[in-house]
């Protein structure tokens, strides 16, 4: 008795690139991962906006009665847009709360194993981060532009404010997320928010101009990358003579000097990015 075999079909190998995601979906991933997080928590987005709006709606119409203007700018307006200064990096800074979160108490070991790279988890982060601080910077506009302030731009006068509101909060967001991995307690990180986000915006020409501080403030106040930032979103909005920027420069061209400032802040932007993502990628090995 003859007994006929057939092979069983063998299962063609699937290739291990068809099981590995590709880096946009699992950016989109890990962005819609991030946001969910974020909405659950809604002081992440709100209380950053408290003080920024307090002195956008209060505070500077108040001043705006006794101050006068300030280079030929009305010193409402001239306060409601260095209250930005005080916005993005508060609300970057919340954002680096959410990361230490994440690593002790969420998914964060889960998605270290994924096979993405770990750059694209501080990316994710990031992307998040700029959402909410574009609603919010939105929103403080908003209610600046309702109380009185007086924004008169064009659209390459807003293409400066919003190249420099990016990167400003690209560079907050690279310190936060440094800090957050550098840092093991909350408690300890909300100790060195004023530090990084507050004390930084009284010497920016948040309220005054750098001019009116001594020199050696000044120049230390030209290395500050909210500086360069500040006097960039009101060349955008409201200062059209670029007298902010001719504090930094003492240059004659505005263009020249918005360049100048733009790349400052973009040299912080990339630096602190690239910092963060190396420092979480030790983190991550401990």
């Amino acid at each position: 008795m003859t007994t006929i075999t057939t092979p069983l079909p063998v299962a063609a190998a699937r290739p291990a690139s068809a099981t590995k995601p590709s880096r946009a979906a699992a950016f989109a991933t890990l962005v819609r991962r991030r946001m969910l997080l974020s909405a659950r928590t809604p002081r992440e987005i709100l209380v950053p906006l408290l003080t920024p709006v307090l002195f956008a709606a209060v505070i500077a119409p108040a001043l705006a009665k006794t101050a006068h203007a300030v280079k030929g700018i009305d010193y409402q307006s001239y306060v409601a847009l260095g209250t930005v200064g005080l916005l993005l990096p508060i609300s970057c800074m919340f954002a680096g709360i959410g990361v230490i979160i994440d690593r002790q108490q969420g998914a964060q070991r889960d998605l270290l194993s994924a096979p993405v790279p770990r750059s694209l988890l501080v990316v994710g982060n990031l992307a998040v981060a700029l959402l909410i601080c574009g609603l919010q910077l939105g929103a403080l506009i908003a209610v600046a532009a309702l109380r009185g302030s007086d924004f008169r731009t064009t659209l390459t006068g807003t293409g400066w404010f919003a190249m420099a509101a990016v990167l400003l909060a690209v560079t907050m967001y690279g310190a936060a997320e440094t800090l957050a991995n550098r840092i093991e307690k909350q408690e300890e990180y909300i100790g060195a928010v004023p530090a990084i986000a507050i004390v930084p915006w009284f010497f920016a020409g948040s309220l005054f101009p750098i001019s009116s501080l001594p020199s050696p403030l000044a120049a230390f106040a030209k290395v500050l990358p909210l500086t360069h930032a500040l006097a960039l979103m009101r060349y955008g909005l409201v200062d059209h003579r670029a007298s902010g920027l001719r504090e930094i420069w003492g240059w004659h061209n505005p263009s020249a000097m918005a360049a100048a400032s733009l790349a400052v802040v973009a040299t912080y932007a990339v630096v602190f990015t690239l910092v963060s993502v190396k420092v979480f990628a030790r983190a991550a090995v401990r």
